[in-house]
């Protein structure tokens, strides 16, 4: 069988149905196999940046992994910025790269790169070295990258190996490894810590999402009463509109917020890793009793001494702690909790009432993302990017269910919630996907706006525009004394609708929230659309203005 075959077949029989690229010549081979068939689809995007941004989407959203192809060298590297992206978040996905042929490696061929020069971007990275070998290797990155914790796994196939007719390797059974089992000593442990707390806490990071542990989070959370604060790699984790969330952790945590950790006498940490984002450079005072469970063994220790430390996977966790706690808690546990986590809800929404109340073009953000969130229907998916506007989000918009709500981790890099949109819509066909970007986040990825065109994506880009990089802007002149809206645009205003308009999508333009309201009603189902939005170029930063 020719290996360009053969790599298809693997792809296809591991149940991989979707390939992000971008098509070279190098990688034509396979592009024709995926072409006569009916069961794998290939989307194009238009810069490689954007292909492993697509396939983190893809994943994030719909807990199944996709496959990206690229040419080698600056295909590749374009696309490590996404597979640092998917790395830090734990995200899974495969990406195939067409390698210069080995007896050419060294001598410069053309888009020639050492392929270790990628070793530390994914989980794994596996250079094939002989034709009969492609498909054993193929089978092993799969695996290694759905083994938890996922992650993406880079596999260099060079060119001359793709189109050759041999006998692949056989290979048995290549299924992902289990994550290991909570050890039962542990859970015990962590039991009796939770059960005589008075006021326990629960941190939920990511790995509660990649675990799909969000029931269990939440029934666990209900069980001790415990107030929920998710880390913004774990928004969405728990709904926002339960009476036990208080808030999410970023670097703009509100002191009520922070206040409601570091009273609590007893915190479960779960599928979280203690970065030095979320815990503002490990800066919180944390209780003693303090539970972390983890699938990464060398987070543990990372920033904060635990009491007890579990590495297994967040759900049989959660699942065995809430066993062992049964019939040993207060049946009025949960209003205590819920008391606690109002408290720190209603704190931060007496803290942005007045930025709530604009009704004048132009509004803070927050004015726009309440009226998105009034709009959109409770399944709407939303990939929120990198930026002022991404932390605001984090902050004041709600979000209901963990696949329905994506935004990069610890990486936070500019310009992927275009190209996340594109995979999540192609993960789910019959949802509607809205983006939250501004328009320096957008200037990043723009060319995926003819991508969401061209696939006649149900996708609503919402673009929030005040004409600068207004959170650098702010922190250069608050702190460097380099003067109003040093990195704005003012005199060269940007018109996001004649651009996308321009790509061939629908346009809108909205104001004041009663309009934001009325175009987000009318884009759901609409197909490509682009609504642009103007903020306040004054408007105070969320890192700032939430923290003091």
């Amino acid at each position: 069988m020719r290996n360009d075959h053969a790599i298809i077949d693997c792809l296809t029989a591991h149940g991989i149905s979707t390939v992000f690229g971008i098509p070279g010549k190098q990688t034509l081979p396979l592009n024709e196999v995926i072409s006569d068939r009916d069961d794998i689809r290939f989307v194009m995007a238009r810069h490689e940046t954007n292909v492993s941004h697509q396939a983190w989407g893809y994943a994030e959203t719909s807990g199944e992994m996709a496959a990206t192809v690229v040419i080698p060298g600056p295909g590749d590297m374009n696309a490590m910025n996404g597979l640092k992206n998917a790395l830090n978040d734990c995200t899974p996905l495969l990406h195939i790269a067409v390698e210069t042929e080995p007896e050419v490696r060294g001598g410069d061929g053309i888009h020639e790169t050492p392929p270790n020069t990628y070793d530390n971007v994914v989980k794994k990275n596996i250079t094939v070295e002989t034709p009969q070998s492609v498909v054993a290797e193929l089978n092993q990155a799969i695996m290694i990258a759905r083994t938890p914790p996922k992650g993406p796994v880079r596999i260099g196939i060079p060119k001359n190996f793709i189109p050759i007719t041999t006998e692949p390797a056989a290979i048995g059974s290549a299924d992902p490894v289990d994550p290991p089992q909570p050890p039962t000593s542990a859970i015990q442990r962590a039991a009796d810590l939770l059960a005589t707390a008075t006021s326990p806490t629960i941190i939920a990071g990511g790995g509660v999402r990649a675990s799909n542990a969000s029931e269990m989070l939440q029934s666990l959370a209900e069980t001790i009463g415990a107030p929920v604060a998710t880390t913004y790699k774990g928004k969405a984790t728990i709904p926002e509109d339960h009476p036990l969330f208080a808030g999410t952790l970023s670097g703009a945590t509100s002191p009520e917020l922070r206040q409601c950790l570091e009273s609590a006498d007893a915190i479960l940490a779960v599928g979280t890793d203690f970065d030095a984002v979320w815990t503002q450079r490990w800066s919180y005072d944390l209780p003693a009793d303090l539970i972390h469970v983890t699938l990464d063994p060398g987070d543990v220790g990372t920033g904060y001494d635990p009491r007890v430390s579990i590495v297994a996977d967040a759900d049989p966790t959660l699942e065995a702690i809430e066993a062992t706690l049964t019939d040993r808690m207060k049946g009025d546990a949960a209003d205590a909790g819920a008391k606690r986590a109002r408290a720190v809800r209603t704190a931060e929404a007496d803290r942005i009432a007045e930025l709530r109340s604009s009704t004048e073009a132009a509004i803070p953000t927050v004015c726009a993302l309440d009226a998105l969130r009034d709009a959109l229907p409770r399944e709407t998916i939303v990939t929120a990017d990198a930026g002022g506007s991404r932390v605001w989000t984090v902050v004041a918009f709600q979000t209901y269910d963990p696949r329905d709500y994506v935004n990069p981790g610890s990486w936070a890099s500019m310009g992927l919630a275009v190209p996340a949109a594109v995979g999540a819509a192609i993960a789910n066909p019959n949802r509607p996907v809205a983006v939250l970007i501004g328009e320096g986040g957008l200037l990043m990825c723009l060319e995926e706006l003819h991508t969401i065109a061209t696939e006649s994506l149900d996708v609503t880009v919402f673009v929030f525009n005040n004409d600068d990089y207004a959170i650098i802007s702010e922190e250069a002149e608050r702190r460097y004394d380099l003067g109003a809206k040093a990195y704005g645009w003012p005199e060269s205003t940007l018109d996001c609708t004649q651009i996308a308009e321009g790509m061939g999508l629908n346009v809108d333009r909205a104001e004041t929230p009663t309009e934001i309201y009325e175009a987000a009603e009318q884009s759901i189902g609409s197909g490509p659309t682009l609504v642009e939005i103007p903020t306040d170029p004054n408007e105070p930063q969320a890192g700032e203005f939430m923290t003091r």
